[in-house]
């Protein structure tokens, strides 16, 4: 049973009943936010998917009402898969002239041509947010059912949807609840690293002492350590060749002002990343709201929309602490993407080489490389494609060892060099590269094509092959996490509120900060960075969480891989601060 939920949050929801084709099961119905609300607490107890266009415009109506629901379908999310796998390529859907549900892709960041293609921002605008009329809503579900139907594996699409769809609802759920955050605890790390706090503009007394130094190190009183063109100048006249201020390639030099300019950067970047700014602008009441982006990256990564939530420094960490009477379960996923590859290319001798032991460990003990360095730079070798320094020297071992783990890479890189589609274990496809790329392979074929056209062809070639190697792995690795926070958020919601716990009201008399309702009681997700998360529980139930998370580990890997026998270990602390867990 699916329920479709059209309209505008601030004036009608419009629900309709539909049956398992997607067909109105009834006539529509108009109503309030509040009646809905009811609607929400009414069936969602019922075997009933709530299908809506976009999860984060509408279910901050349901969670603002103290509810949750269980399942939902993002009609946005579930398109952009089905529009681009290979598995649902004869639909109509996929083949579709692009209508209002294609996202316009927006431009990322970029720092390099890998990160380019690994963060493509898949987020939508504002303007793209507008709620669909019913029928387009409808037809658009139907298009999406007929889709999976039809499609070469209907198993695996309906998984990646679910999953895909209870993630957006988790995303939602913890730019809800909130990472619990102290901001005078933040401020006394701040002022440990950089000095007091300076008025703006001014540089605290940590950056100042250290601009102090490394003008006197250059010899350049004038020299501005935060204007790459004006630092790069006078590095060069005082002899270091460097072709960019990079930390990486000031660290391969030897002089007196890397040390203090190296310190420099560290401290800059907090400033300016998780400074009193930051602080000021992204934690409200004790709480940092970042809004997540649910397959916000190509590979269906996440992305977020400012606050920089997948990147939080560790000299920071200190002011994630619990709340009074909660603790923290923390958990990361061991050498998730090598366990992903063996799986996915059913290599059971890599398999073994991680049952029960750290992956890169159990690598060194069969005898392929000498040392947990080696095994661990052999292997991103294999996943990213480096192919000179130690990892080619020890790629040819590692070959021999795994050849089913290596050739499934391999086989996916040269699919990406002939401008083909890869697919991630459920289904989602990699991107075919853009129209420039293809006219400068075609020209390179061409005769009287120069050298120089042909080079240009051979490196973007390498480039893309580069980038579906991994978009098997990391997607797959995606596909997991995706499980496993849907197996965690589903044995949470199944604890019952423990009895010792004071009530809601109880503790607003006492002072004490407490999540907002629907969370104020009961175990929830807070944070999520690709192969780890952090749940916020009561102390009481805190050992409890920690057996869920670790068994929805194992659901997750059963999900994805049936019973290949490949394990997914975790490291799994309970703690009162995000800087004790590693």
């Amino acid at each position: 049973m699916y329920i479709l939920v059209t309209g505008s949050p601030s004036e009608r929801i419009r629900v309709r009943e539909l049956d398992s084709a997607g067909v109105p099961a009834g006539a529509d119905t108009l109503l309030s936010t509040p009646e809905f609300r009811v609607l929400v607490r009414e069936r969602d107890q019922d075997v009933v998917r709530w299908v809506w266009a976009d999860t984060a415009r509408i279910y901050p109506v349901v969670l603002q009402g103290g509810l949750t629901v269980q399942r939902c379908h993002d009609l946005r999310l579930c398109h952009a898969i089905l529009r681009n796998s290979e598995l649902t390529g004869g639909s109509a859907l996929a083949n579709a002239p692009a209508g209002r549900w294609d996202a316009p892709a927006a431009a990322a960041p970029v720092e390099s041509r890998r990160t380019a293609l690994f963060e493509m921002d898949l987020g939508v605008g504002e303007d793209d947010r507008l709620e669909p009329a019913d029928d387009d809503a409808l037809t658009e579900f139907q298009a999406q059912l007929l889709a999976v139907r039809a499609s070469a594996d209907p198993g695996r699409l309906r998984l990646l949807l679910a999953a895909e769809s209870v993630g957006a609802l988790i995303a939602a759920e913890m730019q809800f609840a909130g990472l619990p955050w102290r901001s005078a605890i933040h401020d006394s790390l701040l002022t440990a690293e950089l000095g007091p706090r300076a008025a703006t503009g001014i540089r605290p007394a940590r950056l100042e002492e250290l601009a102090a130094r490394i003008r006197t190190e250059l010899g350049d009183q004038a020299v501005n350590p935060d204007s790459p063109p004006d630092l790069l100048r006078a590095l060069n006249r005082a002899g270091l060749a460097v072709a960019t201020t990079r930390a990486w390639e000031l660290e391969k030099l030897e002089h007196p002002v890397i040390e203090p300019l190296l310190r420099y950067k560290k401290l800059s970047r907090l400033l300016a990343a998780n400074g009193w700014f930051w602080m000021e602008s992204w934690i409200i009441d004790d709480r940092f709201h970042p809004e997540y982006l649910p397959g916000g990256v190509v590979t269906g990564r996440w992305a977020t929309r400012g606050g920089g939530a997948l990147q939080l420094p560790r000299q920071i960490r200190g002011a994630v602490v619990a709340d009074p009477g909660w603790s923290f379960v923390v958990a990361d996923a061991a050498q998730l993407e090598p366990r992903i590859l063996a799986a996915l290319s059913t290599d059971t001798a890599m398999a073994a080489a991680g049952r029960g032991t750290d992956l890169y460990a159990g690598i060194v003990a069969s005898g392929v490389v000498e040392t947990r360095a080696h095994a661990k730079v052999a292997m991103l070798g294999a996943m990213y494609g480096a192919t000179s320094g130690e990892s080619g020297r020890l790629l040819p071992r590692l070959a021999r060892a795994y050849p089913r783990a290596l050739a499934l890479t391999e086989a996916a890189a040269r699919a990406g060099e002939r401008g083909d589609v890869v697919s991630t274990r459920l289904g989602r496809s990699s991107p075919r590269p853009g129209s420039g790329w293809q006219d400068d392979q075609a020209h390179a074929s061409e005769a009287g094509a120069s050298p120089a056209d042909e080079r240009r062809a051979r490196s973007q070639a390498r480039d893309w092959g580069r980038f579906t190697r991994n978009f098997i792995v990391q997607g797959s690795a995606a596909e997991w996490a995706l499980c496993w926070m849907a197996e965690i958020r589903k044995g949470l919601r199944a604890l019952p509120v423990p009895p010792s716990l004071p009530s809601p009201a109880a503790r607003e008399g006492m002072g004490e900060r407490r999540p907002p309702i629907p969370f104020s009681e009961t175990p929830h997700l807070v944070f999520f960075l690709h192969d780890e998360v952090i749940v916020h529980t009561p102390a009481i139930l805190a050992d409890e969480v920690a057996r869920i998370v670790t068994e929805a580990a194992s659901a997750a890997g059963r999900l994805l891989f049936g019973d290949f026998p490949v394990d997914f270990p975790l490291t799994c602390v309970v703690v009162d601060s995000y800087a004790d867990a590693k």
